[in-house]
Formats: C-alpha cells, structure tokens, sequence
C-alpha cells in the first residue's frame, strides 16, 4: 500500500510558508497528513526537486505554534506539489497529532496511522 493511500489527508487551511535556500514562497495548504502535505504551486516556481525543504504550517495567530518539518518533493501535478516527510520534531508532530485527532472521527484510524508512521 503506498503512502498517500495509508495516511488520510486532512483538509486544513493555514498559514503556510515552504522555503529552500534562499527562497521561501508563502503557499497554499491544501491538505495535511501524518505524512506529508499538498500546496498549489507557488508562481514564480524554483524550488530544487534533489534538495528537501521546509514546510511550516502555522496553526494560530496569536501563538507560535507551528508544525514544522523537513519534506521532499514527491509530486508536481496539474498546478499541486505533494510532499512527504523526510522529518519532524517532537512538538511538530504532537500538534499534527491533535490536528488529525479533531478531524477524524474514528480513534482507531488514528493509532493505526500513528503505528504506520512509526513503521516507516
């Protein structure tokens, strides 16, 4: 079974920036997963495929909670880059934890998620 089938993406919109040296493009999230995340492909486009990036996802205007984490390019199709996750801190994923948790009604998906994840 491949990644993008294993992990349920989540429809999230937040502010989100993607940045490789020495560009960072402001981008729009389209969904999240344990995983990865898919954006509309910022124009102008020249980010690296070879090198990983960062995706910061903030979750609050009023605090600096934030999921952060280290991804690769995965995919560039119709206008959409999908990325998966090279890497993310231990802050970074409780969030993104919490973020699934609200959006899936079944718990037991969840830690199935949470298992596969800790598989890969």
């Amino acid at each position: 079974m491949s990644d993008r089938r294993r992990f349920v993406r989540i429809e999230f919109h937040a502010r989100t920036e993607l940045s490789q040296e020495p560009f960072i493009w402001p981008v729009k999230l389209l969904d999240v997963s344990l995983k990865g995340l898919l954006i509309e492909k910022p124009e102008p486009w020249l980010g690296n495929p070879e090198e990983p990036f960062i995706a910061v996802i903030h979750l609050s205007k009023e605090k600096e909670e934030a999921v952060r984490m280290k991804v690769r390019l995965r995919h560039d199709d119709h206008g959409h880059l999908g990325f998966v996750c090279e890497h993310i801190d231990l802050d970074s994923i409780a969030h993104l934890r919490r973020l699934v948790e609200l959006n899936l009604a079944d718990h037991d998906e969840l830690e199935r998620e949470l298992a596969a994840l800790i598989r890969i």
